[in-house]
């Protein structure tokens, strides 16, 4: 089985290495990761300059640019073939909630689920054991071997802080939702300019509109079980399609494009 990591860490962090380290024996491993720390880019592409890679060793490249970009340059560049599978991770921090769409542990999955590979976005808790968390993925990876991982979906999966002996078990689960940003933090810098900080994101909230809603990633890492969300690429409301297309048609509306 050909796996391709990846991550928005870089090439030489503890995550991806670890992963690589505990899949080495069952699957032909290849990681194609930044150069340096890139959280928090989306999927942003580097499209005004050019990307830089190089090879550190054999079948390890570290690339000048984005996840995204990543994903781009080995599966164009690295890669005869595509691999079986795309794994992006392991993440040093939780991707939950709201964080998918910031995150470029996600953005790698999200990518190679474009170019039609099965793809896997795995996040670590907290920093908890990465071991318990890559021997987990790794026999995940076995069962997606005998069980083929279907193409149209990428799963998001966040593992607990706390050791394996202390996991409560695996939930599916959906999106939750965080509260709003904190606020920025305005500093001054050696020169006496004035600098900022993003703030860190807010808690985790669960909005309950029904039992399943109780069943969200947030929720399951606080009770201490691996999260494993599907996610999809496509964005539409249809639920709210017809809603909008009357709300256009409405006499009262000016926005219609009869004349």
């Amino acid at each position: 089985m050909k796996i391709l990591l990846s991550n928005d860490d870089g090439v030489f962090s503890v995550g991806i290495n670890t992963l690589a380290a505990a899949l080495s024996d069952i699957a032909d491993v290849t990681i194609v990761a930044p150069d340096r720390n890139k959280s928090g880019v989306s999927n942003s592409l580097t499209l005004e300059m050019p990307l830089k890679a190089r090879q550190i060793e054999d079948k390890i490249y570290s690339v000048q640019g984005n996840p995204a970009d990543c994903i781009h340059f080995a599966l164009n560049e690295v890669f005869e073939n595509k691999p079986d599978l795309l794994i992006s991770g392991i993440n040093h921090g939780a991707n939950l909630g709201d964080d998918m769409i910031y995150s470029g542990t996600v953005a790698a999955a999200t990518e190679g689920y474009l170019f039609g590979v099965p793809s896997i976005a795995v996040s670590l808790v907290g920093r908890g054991n990465f071991s318990d968390a890559a021997n987990y993925i790794r026999e995940l990876v076995l069962n997606i071997q005998s069980t083929p991982l279907p193409t149209d979906r990428i799963l998001n999966i966040n593992i607990p802080s706390c050791p394996r002996s202390e996991w409560a078990g695996v939930k599916v689960t959906h999106q939750g939702q965080r509260e709003h940003i904190l606020n920025m933090v305005k500093q001054r810098d050696p020169r006496g300019e004035d600098a900022y900080w993003i703030g860190a994101a807010g808690k985790g909230i669960t909005v309950q509109i029904n039992k399943e809603q109780a069943n969200s990633d947030f929720t399951a890492i606080e009770n201490n079980y691996v999260s494993i969300t599907p996610i999809k690429i496509d964005l539409t409301a249809y639920e709210d399609i017809a809603k909008v297309a009357q709300w256009l048609e409405s006499k009262e509306n000016q926005l219609s494009c009869k004349q």
